[in-house]
């Protein structure tokens, strides 16, 4: 028996330097790598000022070099990586707008819409074909944008002819916007798919440009009498004619009947893929207000979706200290802190192949005068993803080099 003990004891003297040396062993492979890339990353240091911040984290989303991470700052359109994830949270990923068609009493053509950012003419022109099939002639055609309550007023937006400044609402076309130029003095469509009416002449000339894309204006409902003028022009392309006017009004469910429901061909997933490809701030506050008539129906406002922003980032992701006025990070009033965006960027992984792509890089870009950001994920060799953020608010300074450090620093 004495034997046996002796033998056992052995045994366990041999086996705890083992475990001694296997915890080691451990220890290191989770933490030398992560050391040596933040001893790597630490020359960034110097190029993040008072006004900037700059966080790394690693595949499993620790963080491994951050400077100025708690600082809330102004984050431009990297902020629309966070409002396409309220939108995906409370529309779905595979969320397809909709716009209604009914027919009243009275021979009355009437339009509902819900916020489609991706309505085109191509899509008009498709649903004029079915309509075609319904009916040879309509009397008025009423337009019905009450889903999203008027005014919207969009933090940012100016008055301005810029695409990026073109106004939301539930009955749009095209982004709210006309694409023209000049031709033998006359102003003609620069896109065939699309007409140059005479509704937009004015605003043509307005803008004193030969050439280029403008947007409608929210006044007296201009862009949404332009989807009803544009709906007119490809239903005659059709032969359907049209005897009475253009209004707006509203659906009678009750009464009208509803004769066609379009589904847009798009997923809110192919939408995201667009508004980080094409950074439209349009696209970007129509998710968002839609997103807000889901939280609290029946109808959608500026500060519903903003309220549906809210409750998404403290229930969901546990950030409760940052300002967020609108969704397309037009405004200087957003503001928000690198720490906060690194747990947007942990959430949205899932979706990363949405964003814009380089050979390593999926990222997105913000830019406003005096700001660069850009936030995202670097692959590295062995095929992890590391969650980036760089917000810049100090003028003059751009993204370049430290990103160029940054993509070195995890290959």
């Amino acid at each position: 028996m004495q034997k046996l003990r002796s033998t056992s004891t052995h045994l366990i003297l041999f086996k705890k330097p083992a475990r001694v040396l296997l915890t080691l062993l451990w220890i290191f492979y989770l933490f030398f790598p992560r050391s040596l890339i933040a001893g790597n990353l630490s020359s960034l240091s110097h190029l993040i000022g008072n006004q900037d911040a700059i966080l790394v984290g690693d595949p499993e989303g620790r963080v491994i070099f951050s400077k100025h991470a708690q600082k809330k700052l102004i984050p431009a359109s990297i902020l629309k990586i966070f409002t396409s994830l309220v939108a995906l949270h409370f529309l779905g990923e595979d969320h397809r707008f909709n716009t209604d068609f009914y027919m009243d009493r009275d021979s009355n053509l009437k339009v509902k819409g819900y916020g489609d950012p991706l309505l085109l003419s191509e899509d008009l022109d498709e649903i004029s074909e079915i309509l075609s099939t319904k009916f040879e002639s309509i009397h008025d055609i009423v337009l019905d944008d009450t889903y999203f309550q008027h005014p919207i007023v969009i933090p940012g937006i100016t008055s301005s002819f810029e695409p990026y400044d073109a106004p939301n609402g539930a009955l749009c076309v095209n982004f709210n916007t006309v694409y023209f130029k000049r031709k033998n003095n006359i102003y003609v469509s620069a896109e065939p798919q699309t007409p140059i009416l005479p509704f937009v002449l004015p605003r043509i000339r307005q803008s004193a440009l030969d050439r280029g894309r403008i947007i409608l204006s929210n006044e007296k409902k201009e862009t949404t009498r332009y989807t009803g003028r544009l709906l007119q022009y490809f239903l005659e392309k059709k032969k359907v004619k049209s005897r009475g006017k253009i209004k707006i009004g509203g659906v009678l469910k009750e009464k009208d009947t509803l004769i066609f429901k379009y589904v847009s061909r798009y997923t809110l997933r192919h939408i995201v893929a667009e508004l980080m490809e094409h950074s439209n701030n349009f696209i970007a506050n129509q998710i968002l207000i839609a997103s807000g008539a889901k939280l609290d129906p029946p109808s959608g406002t500026l500060k519903k979706g903003v309220q549906a922003g809210y409750f998404f980032a403290k229930k969901i992701l546990k950030i409760d200290d940052f300002s967020f006025v609108e969704g397309s990070g037009i405004s200087r009033k957003n503001k928000i802190s690198a720490d906060s965006m690194h747990k947007i960027l942990k959430k949205f992984k899932p979706y990363h192949y949405l964003m814009r792509h380089t050979d390593r890089e999926f990222y997105k870009t913000g830019s406003l005068k005096g700001i660069h950001t850009r936030a995202g994920y670097i692959r590295s060799r062995k095929g992890g993803l590391y969650p980036f953020v760089v917000m810049l608010n100090t003028p003059g300074k751009t993204t370049d080099s430290i990103m160029a450090r940054l993509l070195a620093a995890l290959d």
